[in-house]
């Protein structure tokens, strides 16, 4: 295959500004609802302070998503994707009954 250096340029510049925009395109994908059906199965909160500890008795103070070993994001991230809810991002700071710390 004979493939000519402006040709290679293009691809080049065309295969960089696909990677320089793909955090743009994640951070479009939809946040989970509390009001969402498989949310609510699980308690989700997107505050995990606004937990009931009487109806989810295994929730301790200071647990989030963001410590879950289900959450798939780095640290400083507002919102992430769990193991548990492809396709829908949570709230960092939120909360659900299937909380890991594995």
């Amino acid at each position: 295959m004979n493939t000519s250096r402006r040709k290679f340029l293009v691809l080049s510049l065309c295969s960089a500004t696909s990677l320089a925009l793909a955090p743009e395109v994640l951070a479009d994908e939809p946040t989970l609802a509390e009001s969402d059906e498989q949310a609510r199965r699980v308690g989700y909160k997107a505050v995990a302070t606004t937990v009931d500890p009487k109806q989810f008795p295994t929730y301790k103070p200071g647990q989030d998503c963001r410590s879950c070993s289900l959450f798939q994001a780095g640290t400083d991230d507002k919102w992430g994707d769990c193991l548990l809810f492809s396709g829908k991002r949570v709230a960092a700071g939120g909360w659900c009954s299937s909380f890991s710390t594995m």
